[in-house]
């Protein structure tokens, strides 16, 4: 018999590859959706079994977060093997928009789970990972972050996440559960969330390409984040829960780039040069040249010719409606203890995430640009 696992927030990006991963390691893998008018299953609906079907290695429950008794009673029929506790309402400007929402969610949520495996007698049982989160460094105290670096957040999300922290560690300590936490850097993927800075860029620059949209507004380009691929974090979210005891992990590559040299990197994909002018709110990205797109040498399809973009064309704009009341700048994560104590070593690097991105994109938009036309034209626009 292979393992049970539950995860928590199992249609989000994270959900979904680790769904993949440990059905592929022989788990039973149950996951916790919210109900919702329309379906919002699309990342894992090549995972779905009919629930007719004997012998399901996928089974979906309806909860929610903020509902104890559902949970409990989720996690007494499921008698899980493994806990990964991924939902959150994680967006951090959304964050200081509904703190109540965000502290209820990501603390008191945390809580909930932790709560329904002691009462329910499975601490013995039942390891549990808690998604941490890098945004609990915040205002930075050391440079680079690792386990021991103080924490110090600064949104209404970070400071929820801190208490779903320290709520784990002091179950761990009080119960003898064997509850982690993964305090991971940010980690990307095509399935990223359309509302994330990253995603934002690769969508948006996609859509310039094809001609679907004329420019992007930003936020703080100056930000500084080490960023990582979901499908390289996912699998150590499975190692830490796989030690022999219960600790809590940095995860990251090490690296950091500012969204500023990240948007250049994704329009590099797409054969456009870009450059930055001005400061601050006044910054804008304008195209300082055209050139054979790197997208089309790497995977070699044609390349659907944008409307008609002129030198100089401003297509990235900041607005100060995306700055966040209290910024953090620098995020660059120190995963040595990581590396040795689980054997996790990273797969992919930026350029490769880029590229993973935006290739996905540009695909997806010219579907939207086929759609919105009634037909198109593929012209090999940078000849």
């Amino acid at each position: 018999m292979g393992k049970t696992a539950l995860i928590t927030g199992i249609t989000g990006q994270d959900g979904a590859y680790l769904s993949e991963f440990l059905i592929k390691k022989g788990y039973t893998v149950h996951g916790i959706k919210r109900r919702a008018s329309l379906f919002n299953t699309d990342r894992i609906d090549h995972l779905y079994q009919d629930p007719h079907l004997d012998d399901r290695n996928l089974i979906l429950h309806y909860g929610d977060m903020t509902d104890s008794m559902n949970l409990t009673r989720i996690v007494s029929e499921v008698q899980p093997d493994e806990i990964y506790n991924l939902a959150a309402q994680s967006h951090v400007k959304v964050s200081f928009d509904t703190p109540e929402y965000t502290a209820n969610v990501d603390g008191l949520g945390t809580l909930r789970i932790l709560e329904s495996v002691r009462l329910l007698g499975l601490a013995s049982k039942t390891r549990i990972y808690q998604a941490s989160t890098s945004e609990l460094y915040g205002l930075v105290q050391e440079i680079p972050q690792k386990e021991t670096t103080p924490f110090y957040p600064r949104s209404p999300y970070a400071v929820a996440k801190m208490y779903a922290y320290w709520i784990t560690v002091n179950y761990r300590e009080a119960y003898n559960m064997f509850a982690c936490n993964g305090i991971l850097f940010n980690h990307e993927s095509p399935l990223r969330g359309e509302t994330f800075v990253t995603r934002k860029v690769t969508r948006a620059l996609s859509r310039i390409a094809l001609g679907i949209q004329s420019d992007v507004y930003m936020g703080n380009l100056s930000s500084k984040r080490d960023w990582g691929h979901a499908k390289d974090y996912i699998k150590a979210m499975y190692l830490i829960l796989q030690q022999d005891k219960p600790d809590d992990y940095v995860i990251a590559t090490g690296v950091t780039t500012t969204i500023r040299d990240f948007i250049s990197q994704a329009f590099n994909e797409i054969g456009i040069r870009i450059e930055f002018k001005g400061e601050g709110s006044n910054e804008t990205g304008e195209i300082a040249a055209i050139n054979t797109p790197v997208f089309v040498e790497k995977i070699g399809e044609s390349y659907l010719a944008p409307i008609q973009k002129r030198i100089g064309e401003k297509v990235v704009k900041v607005d100060p409606e995306y700055f966040r009341p209290t910024e953090v700048e620098l995020l660059i994560g120190d995963a040595t203890k990581s590396r040795t104590q689980l054997g996790w070593e990273p797969k992919y690097n930026l350029d490769m995430l880029i590229e993973d991105m935006m290739a996905n994109d540009v695909k997806n938009m010219k579907k939207e640009a086929y759609l919105r036309d009634g037909g198109y034209r593929i012209l090999n626009y940078f000849e």
